[in-house]
């Protein structure tokens, strides 16, 4: 863990294998361990599976990230959790970028929201790589066992069924596609709290020759990185919302290994309370 002390980094996904890290294992024995909270029933049809957002603030510029992405890639890939729909979000911050090494993937608006959270866990800085479950539960980035159960825990708690679609109509076009987001009033929604809904967009297959700073010579294949990240709007009185927004997809980003990623977010407690995803590869079809 690498935590950041200057004031300047006190802050608010994705494959990276680094040719001299081990690849994360997520063995069944260790799945296995994961103990299931007791708050909250088991009952799930086993059809049915619930969306658990996992945030990861990494950088290319830290030695100690390229374990963390690497895990974030199992998870999404390998869908350990009985019940649950791992959303990955891989979010490069840009505090590191002034270390030797300027990540492509950095933004200052992720950097940002990983200050949310700092807030919101009392924590006393920002640190790469931290992971994030559904809002509620954060720890370093690189270790499997508190991430499978805070996978198992969130995806124990009902979430409202929020729908996302593409639209295809004469507005839409390759770079820009057009969505539908809808969401039914939620059950026992306190309005004092108000809820954010946010769309991201992600991309698959990306890759980094690192020639300077922590990670030097080192070759990174990334998944999941967030691309955008934009308030979409927030939910009525009644916990519901409806929007149809459309995104510019700049003409580097490839469609194919492109996914769109709504979910709303208690702006109070942080926590996401509906998630959905959808590739537009399959989205195309």
């Amino acid at each position: 863990m690498r935590v950041v002390t200057s004031t300047v980094l006190a802050i608010s996904g994705v494959f990276a294998t680094v040719l001299s890290a081990p690849p994360v294992q997520l063995s069944s024995t260790e799945a296995a361990k994961v103990e299931a909270p007791t708050q909250v029933s088991q009952a799930r049809p086993a059809h049915l599976t619930s969306p658990v957002i996992v945030e990861l603030f990494t950088s290319e510029g830290c030695s100690d990230c390229p374990p963390a992405d690497q895990l974030l890639y199992r998870l999404e890939q390998t869908q350990p959790v009985s019940g649950a729909q791992i959303i990955a979000l891989e979010l490069h911050v840009d505090y590191w970028d002034e270390e030797g090494w300027h990540d492509p993937f950095s933004s200052s608006q992720f950097t940002r929201r990983q200050k949310d959270y700092v807030y919101t866990f009392n924590l006393p800085s920002a640190y790469t790589p931290e992971m994030v479950v559904d809002g509620t539960t954060e720890f370093v980035g690189s270790d499997s066992r508190r991430a499978l159960a805070a996978i198992e825990r969130a995806a124990l708690t009902p979430k409202a069924n929020l729908q996302v679609e593409q639209r295809h109509d004469a507005i839409s076009g390759p770079q820009t596609p057009r969505f539908h987001a809808s969401l039914p009033a939620l059950n026992g929604w306190n309005s004092k709290h108000g809820a954010d809904v946010l769309i991201a967009v992600t991309e698959d297959n990306l890759a980094s020759n690192v020639t300077r700073g922590e990670n030097a010579g080192a070759h990174l294949n990334h998944r999941a990185v967030v691309r955008e990240l934009r308030l979409l709007g927030r939910v009525d009185s009644f916990g519901a919302f409806s929007a149809d927004p459309d995104l510019n997809l700049l003409r580097y980003w490839k469609p194919e290994n492109l996914h769109v990623v709504v979910f709303a977010q208690d702006r109070s407690t942080r926590q996401v309370l509906a998630a959905s995803m959808i590739s537009l590869s399959e989205a195309a079809k």
